[in-house]
């Protein structure tokens, strides 16, 4: 995979993402900021780094599911690795502009 599909593949994964709300809050969790980086190698090997709202949170175990198993329905997508951190934590300043508005933070 040369670096032009892999920036169509990376591009693809967002769309993505896009499509996956956090069921508590009326918001995809991209625009949410709980994606911090999402990296395809040449082999098609995802690679995204994400948060959860709180450690806490009652989709913690399923919400990173999800996520895994949407991406991996992508074509191109070898394999599909998530990493969960909570360094730095989430705060809403990572929210994008749009999130806040949605949510009437602005």
């Amino acid at each position: 995979m040369d670096k032009k599909q892999i920036k169509i593949l990376e591009d693809k994964i967002v769309v993505v993402l896009k499509n996956i709300y956090d069921p508590e809050i009326p918001v995809n969790i991209y625009e949410l900021g709980l994606i911090y980086e999402v990296r395809v190698e040449e082999s098609g090997k995802a690679y995204v780094q994400m948060t959860l709202t709180t450690p806490n949170c009652p989709v913690a175990e399923s919400l990173p599911e999800q996520v895994k198993e949407e991406i991996s329905y992508l074509t191109g997508v070898t394999e599909v690795d998530l990493e969960i951190t909570f360094d730095p934590p989430w705060d809403h300043e990572m929210m994008t502009e749009e999130a806040k508005l949605e949510l009437g933070l602005l």
